[in-house]
């Protein structure tokens, strides 16, 4: 039975890639693990329960023979990843565990040439759907004047490559464009704050393709959805409504022009 439970170990973390995102994402220590994983010791119960957890399957399926695990779980998810469908949303499969901590609203901030020297604040909701992570964004816009009243909408998903989270979105009308954001928490327990980059298509005053620094800052649980949507629009880079945190991110001299080098690059 322990021979079955390091086999059934390592061939269901063979599917993962690496051995040091699974423990840091149970909260396993490695060198305990590895122990598991050569059969020279057996997790607790409450470890085991755990384990069982992350890789989403019962206690005692851990402990099955090891030929009907294989055939049962290894073959089984190598054939339902095998098809065309799947290449791209394989990627975005099972990331309900090692995304949870992240899901709920957050403001994201960025600049477009659509809204030339100003910060754009959009609303994001990152929500679980079937073991997917669902991406929601939503921009609510107006210029003083009354003349430019945008209204946008992006659905996507997002998934989790090393310390990196990647969000694929797709704007809700004819020929909408992709936009993809790619953010790196500070540190594990990083919550409030995701920096990164966002790339996508400006609808005014040209065209183009753009690439903008991004940072993401996570709405407060006593804030509506409602209220936090009224919080978006596009801000000039002094406004007192815009975090110091978020200003300075995204206005700093360097990091603007690698910002500039990357669009020149795109367009």
């Amino acid at each position: 039975m322990t021979q079955d439970f390091s086999k059934n170990l390592r061939s269901i973390c063979a599917d993962t890639g690496s051995i040091a995102k699974v423990c840091r994402e149970i909260g396993i220590n490695r060198q305990q693990f590895n122990r598991y994983l050569n059969g020279s010791g057996m997790p607790s119960a409450h470890n085991l329960r755990r384990i069982a957890r992350h890789f989403d399957l019962s206690e005692a399926d851990l402990f099955a023979d090891h030929t009907d695990f294989t055939q049962r779980h290894i073959l089984q998810h190598k054939h339902n990843v095998g098809d065309t469908v799947d290449l791209m949303t394989g990627a975005f499969r099972d990331q309900a565990r090692s995304l949870r901590r992240y899901l709920g609203f957050y403001h994201a901030h960025f600049q477009t040439p659509t809204w030339d020297g100003m910060i754009l604040r959009s609303l994001v909701w990152l929500r679980e759907k079937d073991g997917f992570v669902m991406c929601r964004s939503l921009e609510r816009v107006r210029s003083k004047d009354g003349s430019i009243n945008q209204k946008s909408r992006y659905e996507g998903m997002a998934t989790q490559r090393g310390n990196r989270i990647y969000v694929v979105e797709h704007e809700m009308v004819r020929d909408g464009s992709i936009v993809e954001t790619i953010l790196t928490p500070s540190y594990r327990q990083e919550v409030k704050f995701l920096r990164g980059v966002t790339m996508g298509v400006a609808w005014r005053p040209n065209v183009n393709p753009y690439a903008s620094r991004s940072i993401w800052k996570r709405v407060d649980e006593r804030i509506s959805a409602r209220e936090a949507l009224k919080a978006c629009g596009a801000f000039s880079t002094d406004s007192r409504h815009i975090d110091p945190t978020v200003r300075d991110y995204l206005t700093a001299q360097t990091d603007q022009t690698q910002a500039g080098n990357t669009a020149n690059i795109l367009v």
